[in-house]
């Protein structure tokens, strides 16, 4: 019997592996099988060290400026000459002190993109979300050598107003190389970059954008998107997902050749090889921390329960809280599922690391001995 088992992690408890190694310890003392474990994430926060850790690569930090300017210790991994980023570590909106969108910047994600380049990396997974920034990524773009000149040659100021003054773009000071470099950057939402449905109008107000501001600014990013895509030849402001991260998809997009905008949980299978393990399999374990109606709605377990059934195998979701609308996960192609929670206990007692372990491995044991 192959068993895969593909966790996303138990956040404030156990990360993606970790989660994964105590299903596959409980599977060995009920069964004789190939337990194959692999890392799962969605883009979001934790997707860096899950794949990461699932690669065999190591942790990095680089010291980059915050959205905001002050510096920040942004962590991120490096496997080979892949490096697995989150935008939200450098230039998130967490690291912002207050909300302001006319200022913030994604100036340290562009250094943290240097720091894994001069490592020698060439192949990038970015995930965008929780970031601070409206400002269709011309931050990053500065840091990595871009230079946006208004029309009298100058260079336009570096806060939001100075998307409207960009009149030609320079890449005389970009790294070739690095031009060259491939950018997987997960995102998973489809807006384009400036109009009602855009960055702006949809994303900016959770960043602080004004609702009196919203036509000015959006303004601001047009002319932006048309001096870079006369820059680039390339139109792609209309594209699914360009306007993700305040523009960041728009940004990697029209400025990298070899950049792609993928779904989260597709980068990371993709990524991982899930689907290729899942093919010989006969029984698939996912799961997360907790279980509900939203786990359906294109979250990671949900994602690996459809490549599961996609080659014809059960699939079982093991997790700490199972809400009642979980039920919905069952018709989407979890067969089971069940909380491994043993008995009363408070939360920060479930969430304990060794407790949450000890009940992954049991329950991941019970379950094999019935099956």
């Amino acid at each position: 019997m192959k068993v895969v088992v593909a966790l996303d992690s138990f956040k404030g408890s156990l990360s993606s592996i970790e989660a994964g190694e105590a299903v596959r310890e409980g599977i060995l003392r009920a069964v004789d099988a190939e337990v194959v474990v692999k890392p799962v994430a969605d883009g979001g926060e934790g997707t860096a060290r899950a794949l990461t850790e699932g690669l065999g690569g190591e942790l990095q930090t680089a010291m980059v400026t915050g959205p905001l300017g002050a510096r920040v210790r942004a962590e991120y991994g490096i496997c080979g000459q892949s490096a697995f980023m989150e935008m939200a570590a450098a230039s998130g909106i967490t690291l912002a002190s207050e909300l302001d969108p006319h200022h913030a910047s994604s100036w340290g994600t562009g250094e943290m993109i240097k720091a894994a380049f001069d490592k020698g990396c060439r192949r990038f997974l970015i995930g965008v979300g929780g970031s601070a920034t409206t400002e269709g990524g011309t931050g990053m773009l500065r840091a990595l050598g871009f230079k946006f000149l208004d029309k009298d040659g100058n260079l336009v100021r570096e806060d939001i107003t100075g998307l409207g003054e960009i009149a030609r773009i320079d890449d005389s000071d970009v790294d070739r190389e690095l031009l060259e470099c491939s950018f997987d950057v997960m995102c998973d939402v489809n807006n384009p970059l400036c109009g009602p449905e855009g960055a702006v109008y949809v994303f900016g107000p959770q960043k602080g954008v004004k609702a009196d501001e919203k036509e000015l600014l959006d303004t601001y990013m047009s002319v932006y998107a048309a001096a870079a895509e006369e820059y680039s030849g390339k139109a792609v402001q209309n594209e699914p997902g360009a306007g993700a991260a305040g523009g960041m998809g728009f940004a990697f997009l029209n400025f990298f050749p070899n950049a792609r905008l993928m779904r989260g949980v597709q980068s990371v299978f993709e990524a991982t090889g899930l689907e290729e393990e899942i093919k010989g399999a006969d029984i698939v374990i996912t799961g997360e921390g907790r279980l509900d109606g939203t786990t359906s709605m294109g979250k990671a377990p949900m994602g690996v329960a459809t490549l599961a059934k996609k080659y014809g195998c059960r699939t079982c979701a093991l997790a700490g809280t199972v809400m009642n609308d979980a039920r919905t996960c069952n018709d989407l192609g979890i067969d089971a599922f069940f909380s491994i929670i043993q008995g009363p206990c408070t939360l920060a007692e479930a969430m304990d690391k060794e407790t949450a372990r000890e009940n992954l491995i049991m329950t991941a044991e019970q379950l094999f001995r019935w099956l």
